[in-house]
């Protein structure tokens, strides 16, 4: 973490955001529980003994190994030392080093969407099956996807926004026709621990949903879908809500079987992303409020 320290001593790091950051991408019922440090030794042996391995076999199947000193000259993937030093990354007690170390990568010329699609949302997917396997339990995952969205909000410079509490707002609801609301209610569960401030709707047309994110104003709104019938329904829906949100950068992500299947569907509906299960959610909500962050940075909530 040499290099890292160094990149600090000549960042412009926000030391006392970067400290407040600790409580606003995890509920305080988290946050204040007396096992918190136990529970982040054990989830960084998790993903030091089973999420970096399979990452790094991930990533060897579409990019040449690189040689050790990779990390300190400049290239556009991450590397396997890279990937190595995520367990640190994300589940390390120091905040400030996770952030140099990050720092580091971005100044190396690493975009969002690389950080993002090599190294962040494969960590909070693969969090999510060990979840799904009784691997580990909700709190486990829930710390290291607090720990993904600070590294996110600090690679993108949106720890410092103004009012970040009050504009982490989601709408989260079910596509008209849809009668499964697990996967909406599973997301909720995910995002509230994970500090957003959550509004659910399991019914209604889309132009009840399209009025809620009029007269109320999301960062992001998440519409799930049970199979491709559908999809019509999601595409209208989708539509009305980006003519008349109160946002009009409201970033939209979609969810569902088919979805997972073919990832490529959300483009065609026209939402902005999606992900494959309600952990990864949580992350690709953040990525999508820290894309449309430069739109309302210095706006007020109206």
């Amino acid at each position: 973490m040499g290099q890292a320290s160094r990149a600090l001593a000549k960042s412009t790091i926000d030391r006392r955001s970067l400290n407040r950051l600790e409580t606003h991408f995890i509920s305080p019922e988290i946050y204040l529980r007396d096992d918190v440090a136990e529970r982040q030794a054990k989830l960084a042996r998790i993903v030091a003994n089973e999420i970096v391995p399979r990452l790094l076999r991930l990533h060897t199947e579409v990019i040449p190994a690189a040689p050790p000193v990779a990390l300190v000259i400049e290239t556009l993937a991450p590397t396997g030392a890279d990937i190595t030093g995520l367990a640190d990354i994300v589940l390390g007690s120091d905040l400030e080093a996770a952030a140099a170390y990050v720092l580091v990568l971005r100044d190396r010329g690493l975009s969002t969407d690389t950080l993002f699609l090599d190294l962040l949302e494969p960590t909070a997917r693969l969090l999510g099956e060990m979840w799904d396997r009784d691997e580990c339990d909700f709190i486990d995952v829930t710390l290291g996807i607090a720990r993904l969205q600070k590294l996110l909000a600090i690679f993108n410079d949106t720890y410092t926004l103004a009012a970040l509490d009050e504009r982490r707002h989601i709408l989260m609801a079910m596509t008209p026709g849809n009668q499964h609301s697990f996967g909406v209610t599973m997301v909720e569960r995910f995002l509230l621990a994970a500090g957003w401030q959550v509004r659910t709707e399991l019914e209604g047309t889309s132009e009840d949903i399209a009025d809620v994110a009029k007269s109320t104003w999301f960062a992001v709104v998440g519409l799930t879908a049970g199979s491709e019938r559908q999809l019509d329904s999601m595409r209208t829906t989708i539509a009305q809500i980006r003519r008349e949100s109160r946002n009009q950068a409201v970033g939209i992500m979609v969810g569902g079987p088919m979805f997972t299947a073919n990832p490529a569907l959300a483009h065609d509906v026209g939402a902005d992303a999606t992900a494959p299960n309600a952990p990864a959610a949580v992350i690709v909500a953040q990525k999508l409020f820290d894309l449309a962050a430069a739109t309302f940075r210095d706006s007020a909530l109206r």
